[in-house]
């Protein structure tokens, strides 16, 4: 719980000082500032956070009422917000210069501009972490788009502007920039995030960006999973001669039997073993997660002594990654079919030029469901909210569905006759 206190440093008798304001909340977050308040100190009780009832003392009501309308007003500025001694020193201008900070009737675009500023220091209500890097670029990418939107049609973009026709003219705006179906989809997304940070704020007025028709789109990804088979001849490649290779196999292997985002794989270790379970708590949501040690997993960490090898950029881990799977064989002919500037199109690859870090993962919940592992017990390791999006997210063709109902089947078959 936060709590709001004031001092003075000073022992001189009669001498007047500025006030200290001191903030703490929790174990970590201790700071202070001057509060702008000044006092004598003959006059002022640290014990009591209050001027005393002396004669002297002829503003003590003002000045003390004054003291607990700062407190009250720092409390309520600290409400979804990531302390710092600038911010504190802030807020306490705030209070003695509110009309520093009154806003002028704002339009879409500055409210963006600020919505954009404050972003590293918002918190995410879902992880309760502060907004990450990637969204922070998704905000800035998108502002881009509207700007370059607004100024190709040479008009002003505000909150009344935001409708259907809107909508349908920024979509094509952003397909003849050749942008993919989903990446569109992201930046409306994106758009409806501002716009309802605007509502909530009493900013926007606007609700035509509610409507059912002013819709998130979207297609499902042609990514692909490597199965077991594939991951077991990736594993058993001899590398030896290759050590940057290596090193990146061993990196990605780690995911493909943890199930975790690219971001965590470096903190697999020794240390977060316990009992046969990795335990460790995700960066993208803050959630700790408890996963079976996979045997190849503890070979690896062996290898490295109990600590993985240093992580690279994600760009040069795809780029060996690949030479690694091409290396393994991997060469089955996939299709990727992709909706680019309006037109969906289709092509083919060989399988290792589109294995990629997120592979691992996906690979990971794939594999596990093929082996029949409950969906919700997957879940609880991927942090899939729901069935539904877990489905998505797997790559199961319904070759690989039919082949499993028949196993099912014969399973079912061996059972009655044993019987």
């Amino acid at each position: 719980m936060a709590t709001v206190n004031f001092f003075t440093r000073s022992t001189v008798k009669n001498k007047v000082v500025n006030l200290k304001c001191r903030l703490k909340s929790g174990k970590y977050i201790d700071l202070t500032a001057s509060s702008g308040i000044k006092v004598n100190v003959s006059h002022w009780s640290n014990k009591t956070q209050t001027i005393k009832n002396i004669a002297d003392a002829t503003e003590k009501d003002k000045k003390n009422a004054k003291i607990r309308e700062l407190s009250n007003h720092i409390l309520k500025e600290l409400t979804n917000a990531i302390p710092s001694k600038q911010w504190l020193e802030e807020a306490i201008d705030k209070f003695h210069n509110p009309e520093k900070y009154e806003h002028k009737q704002e339009t879409l675009f500055t409210f963006i501009e600020e919505f954009i500023a404050k972003a590293p220091t918002r918190i995410n209500p879902k992880s309760g972490q502060p907004v990450c890097y990637k969204m922070q670029r998704e905000y800035e990418r998108t502002f881009h788009y509207l700007k370059g939107f607004a100024d190709k049609n040479k008009r002003t973009i505000d909150f009344k502007d935001i409708d259907l026709d809107f909508y349908h003219d920024f979509i094509l705006y952003l397909q003849s920039l050749n942008k993919a179906k989903n990446t569109i989809g992201k930046k409306i997304q994106t758009l409806k995030i501002f716009l309802n940070a605007a509502t909530d704020a009493n900013v926007n007025t606007n609700m035509s960006y509610k409507s059912h028709r002013f819709t998130v789109i979207s297609e499902e990804s042609d990514n692909i999973y490597l199965n077991e088979e594939e991951l077991k001849t990736m594993y058993e490649l001899d590398l030896t001669k290759n050590k940057r290779l290596e090193r990146v196999r061993d990196l990605f292997i780690v995911g493909c039997w943890t199930g975790l985002r690219y971001g965590d794989w470096h903190k697999v270790n020794s240390k977060s073993i316990d009992d046969g379970f990795i335990e460790i708590r995700q960066s993208k949501t803050s959630n700790p997660v408890i996963i079976p040690v996979h045997t190849n997993v503890l070979n690896i960490l062996d290898k490295y002594d109990g600590v993985l090898p240093s992580m690279i950029s994600d760009q040069k881990l795809r780029d060996y990654l690949k030479e690694v799977a091409e290396m393994a064989g991997i060469t089955e002919e996939v299709e990727k079919t992709i909706t680019k500037g309006g037109i969906t199109r289709t092509t083919k690859y060989k399988k290792w030029q589109r294995v990629g870090t997120h592979t691992a993962r996906r690979s990971f919940a794939t594999n596990m469901y093929k082996r029949g592992i409950p969906t919700i017990t997957i879940m609880a390791i991927t942090g899939h909210k729901t069935e539904t999006s877990f489905l998505k997210y797997i790559k199961v063709t319904p070759r690989e569905h039919a082949e499993k109902m028949r196993e099912m089947w014969n399973r079912q078959a061996m059972k009655v006759v044993n019987e």
